[in-house]
């Protein structure tokens, strides 16, 4: 007589990871694409109607002749103002990024133990932390840099028509108009996920992810007038020294060449400056800068660094849940 066997259990079948990323945080999607369309829109005004109304403005303002001229001075108020606010909405979403991924994404699933029952669904610690990464990355990328775009076409279309327009190395012109923001963005996004797995709370997470952003900004913000070799230009003791650029050391040129501090007395144009500048044996004022045609290579430096972030907080993430899960 053969005896009957229980057949062996089959195992729950894998969820749709996306389905349910989607279900789990479908809040977020809804407010980060009102973000993007609002942010784009406002973009968008600045860059065509602000700008031409502006720039009007501004070419009523220099044909002035008399005292007393009529210009469209409210247009130009409207434009600086919606430029700020607009710079101001794209470099915050790192940082709404980074706590979000603390937060939501990653903290409130391990403090509530929902990863847990991810993974007893056939899906692996490693699978279930690429799936909660990777869409979120890719909605962050192509947000951000759809803004950021956006951003830099709304500046350069009222560089030299508008005389109060941010300059190109204006620090939140630079960072709101290039991939650096991109980049910052998806470390946010790597960063705050990473708090999540090591804090497993949602509110030490979300604080977390953002300092963790807002240290990186700065770092990067310190370092990136050294990122590339700077051009340097002379000048005369009484022109004083060429403000052009992104500025990074200026000082005199002895007669013997050497490079010393300048006494701030102003130049020789002043006449109690003369004799500090001869006793210094001073003969030229120096600048060391950065012209325009550096910008892209700071931003794409600083981007890369940022990127190397970015690899290290992945992996990092990947081998703490390798490491708790066995």
């Amino acid at each position: 007589m053969t005896a009957l066997t229980a057949p062996a259990p089959t195992p729950a079948p894998a969820p749709h990871l996306l389905r349910w990323l989607i279900r789990l945080h479908r809040p977020a999607l809804y407010i980060w694409a009102a973000l993007l369309v609002v942010t784009a829109a406002t973009l968008l005004w600045l860059g065509g109607p602000l700008t031409d109304d502006a720039a009007a403005a501004w070419r009523e303002y220099r044909a002035c002749q008399t005292p007393q001229c009529a210009y469209d001075q409210d247009a130009i108020i409207l434009y600086k103002d919606v430029y700020n606010y607009a710079t101001i909405a794209v470099l915050a979403i790192p940082f709404l990024i980074a706590a979000w991924a603390g937060a939501s994404l990653i903290g409130r699933e391990l403090e509530n133990g929902t990863d847990r029952l991810a993974w007893t669904q056939s899906v692996s610690p490693a699978r279930w932390l690429a799936a909660k990464l990777a869409a979120p990355a890719v909605l962050v990328t192509a947000g951000t840099g759809l803004l950021v775009l956006l951003h830099h076409l709304a500046w350069s279309t009222g560089e030299g028509k508008i005389d109060t327009a941010k300059p190109w190395h204006d620090s939140a012109t630079f960072f709101a108009g290039g991939p650096v923001t991109v980049a910052l963005a998806l470390t946010g996004l790597l960063v705050g996920a990473l708090a999540g797995l090591v804090l497993r709370r949602s509110l030490a997470a979300l604080g977390a992810g953002a300092v963790a952003v807002a240290g990186l900004w700065f770092a990067v913000w310190q370092a990136l007038p050294h990122l590339w070799p700077t051009a340097s230009r002379l000048s005369s003791l009484r022109d004083g020294p060429s403000l052009e650029g992104m500025a990074v050391d200026y000082g005199l040129v002895t007669s013997s060449g050497d490079r010393i501090a300048d006494p701030g007395c102003g130049g020789t144009i002043i006449p109690e400056c003369r004799p500090v500048m001869e006793r210094l044996d001073a003969t030229a004022y120096y600048t060391d800068f950065h012209p325009a045609s550096h910008y892209w290579p700071l931003q794409l430096t600083a981007t890369a660094i940022v990127l190397v972030v970015a690899a290290a907080a992945t992996l990092i993430a990947f081998r703490l849940v390798r490491h708790r899960t066995g």
